[in-house]
């Protein structure tokens, strides 16, 4: 691998991941909860103007549908997670220079649908209706 196969976003978001993980191994375990929480609380308030508005509200539809899912950083994103593992995260559209954030779940999810179904979308205005479809998909994905 060159010198140039990965972008200045994901050294930084590499460099998250190995910060979270120094704080897990070095962070008491009856501290870890309240540690995490501020992390991606700290997170979502140094976002840009628009995906913090974003984040602001998914995290309040995350904490209010699925209470039991622990707020955590994931790569730097706000993630929440059941058993230490993250189930969903919002991925920023200026962390990586996209057009859009991202609300994506991972494989612990129960989203699952047939044989093919989406685990990220697209998100650019979060209205009452959008806020019901997320609602919805975080009930679903907690089983």
């Amino acid at each position: 691998m060159g010198a140039d196969t990965f972008s200045e976003e994901e050294k930084a978001a590499m460099k998250a991941a190995s910060t979270e993980a120094k704080r897990r191994r070095s962070t008491r375990k009856e501290e870890l909860a309240a540690a995490d929480r501020a992390a991606c609380e700290e997170a979502i308030a140094a976002m840009a103007d628009e995906d913090r508005v974003l984040a602001e509200r998914i995290h309040g539809i995350v904490a209010d549908v699925a209470p039991e899912l622990a707020p955590k950083t994931w790569y730097g994103m706000p993630a929440y997670a059941r058993d230490g593992k993250v189930v969903v995260f919002f991925k920023p559209a200026h962390k990586f220079k996209s057009r859009y954030a991202t609300l994506g779940f991972e494989e612990r999810a129960t989203l699952d649908a047939g044989t093919f179904w989406p685990t990220s979308y697209a998100v650019t205005a979060i209205d009452d209706e959008v806020a019901a479809s997320i609602e919805q998909m975080v009930r679903r994905a907690m089983g």
